[in-house]
């Protein structure tokens, strides 16, 4: 057993968790919409895993894993999707290209604060509503999903899910705003793109189109204000309640409440939220429901269970893996994010980075961030976080996005359309040249 535990054959239960959640939407959508039957993937290949580590002596692996990553990134999710889950914004104003353009910067700059999924839920609806009565709109979706639903997300923990993850193994809070410039970049060029095919489209409109679009015209209105509060109580939080500012936090026999005392306060603010919202507001006008995060619960669950002898072996073995420049991680961290969740992707990418030999390490040069040379901890977030928007598969947001818009009737590219008509033809070209420029 413990040989096995230290072998290659440890990371099958992990690949076939994250095969499953990439190909089980594709194949068999009806069944495994049912968050039992994701349980039951979770528990199938988690329990043999979890025996396995145990009777391997990775005991003490195995409980990091699980109370000092899982708990505290399934705790800050919750805390994100309930909140923002209390905030609505309704209206319909005239669907110009500065107008939607303006929406899509909103969103693209709001990810890093309330990330990609508060983001993106706050704004889909309003775009969709302003844009009604236009005949051309998928491109504003497809743009939607690529800023606010992912390339937004970079410059804080809190944006996406795998920069949680890795400030919780070790980089500070303000680190991830130095990624600004490849942020900026990105988000300047895909909105200058769309600006322009939005203005495109918009004089190819009907003039009956553009007609209905200027009469019915709604004021912007948002409701469940106080939730902004609580959003700042959250950034605040993970910002200043932790080890690196409080200490006693990382002691390994420190009490329970002072170890856990950031995710205490999130759970209070969630409390709260839920509790001072109206229920119209979250259930009626956000169709508000716990599945999703159910949903993520559980599979992660599985997820960091099977990764924990993973990332053991990944990092004892990095140093023969071949991975030895950045471009290589950058792409490699990319390529995986794009059709396996970015957030194990990220976390097995800094494990190899931290199994690297001295010398490896001292050839990129530079400062360290969380253990590993910075510019690989950039190529890696860059890389999960950009790279989630070339399949809707990538990021949870993504198909999020996509079922709200086909239900308010907007034909939306299938999986491989999406690939060929959008995210290669516009993304790729965008993220190899952060890569030249940037990695």
């Amino acid at each position: 057993m413990e040989q096995f535990v230290h072998s290659a054959w440890s990371m099958i239960p992990f690949g076939l968790m994250l095969l499953t959640i990439a190909v089980a939407p594709l194949i068999a959508e009806h069944w495994w919409e049912s968050n039992r039957h994701k349980l039951t993937v979770a528990l199938f290949l988690g329990v043999p895993t979890a025996i396995c580590l145990i009777v391997g002596g990775m005991l003490h692996d195995l409980e990091h894993q699980i109370f000092g990553d899982y708990i505290p990134f399934i705790i800050l999710l919750l805390a994100l999707y309930v909140i923002t889950g209390g905030i609505h914004l309704s209206g319909d104003i005239k669907a110009k290209p500065w107008v939607n353009t303006t929406f899509l910067a909103l969103g693209w700059v709001l990810a890093s604060i309330m990330g990609t999924t508060g983001a993106a839920m706050l704004l889909i609806r309003p775009v969709l509503t302003t844009n009604q009565q236009r005949e051309h709109k998928v491109h504003t979706v497809l743009f939607f999903i690529a800023l606010c639903a992912n390339c937004g997300g970079l410059l804080t923990p809190l944006g996406d899910p795998p920069l949680f993850m890795l400030f919780l193994r070790g980089a500070e809070f303000t680190w991830f705003a130095s990624m600004w410039a490849p942020w900026l970049l990105t988000g300047g060029l895909l909105l200058a793109i769309y600006f322009a095919l939005d203005t495109y489209y918009y004089n190819k409109e009907h003039w009956t189109a553009i007609s209905a679009d200027h009469r019915e015209h709604t004021p912007l209105r948002i409701y469940g204000k106080l939730n902004f509060l609580y959003l700042v109580g959250v950034v605040l939080t993970v910002a200043f309640i932790n080890a690196g500012v409080i200490p006693q936090m990382g002691e390994e026999h420190a009490p329970m409440w002072i170890k856990y005392l950031r995710e205490i306060i999130l759970v209070s603010l969630t409390l709260l939220s839920f509790y001072t919202t109206k229920k119209k507001v979250r259930f009626e006008l956000n169709h508000f429901s716990w599945s999703p995060i159910v949903e993520v619960a559980v599979l992660f669950l599985g997820i960091f269970t099977t990764m924990t002898p993973a990332l053991a072996y990944l990092n004892a073995n990095a140093a023969s893996l071949g991975l030895d420049a950045t471009w290589q991680f950058y792409y490699s961290t990319g390529l995986l994010s794009s059709f396996l969740d970015n957030t194990p992707t990220a976390v097995a990418f800094h494990s190899v980075a931290t199994g690297l030999t001295p010398d490896q390490i001292a050839a990129f040069g530079g400062n360290v961030v969380a253990g590993i040379p910075e510019i690989l901890l950039m190529a890696i977030c860059i890389g999960a976080v950009f790279f989630g928007a070339m399949t809707y598969i990538g990021n949870g947001p993504n198909f999020m996005v996509k079922a709200i818009a086909e239900e308010s009737g907007v034909k939306m590219p299938s999986f491989f359309g999406y690939m060929y008509k959008f995210s290669l033809i516009v993304l790729l070209p965008v993220y190899i040249l952060v890569q030249l420029i940037f990695l």
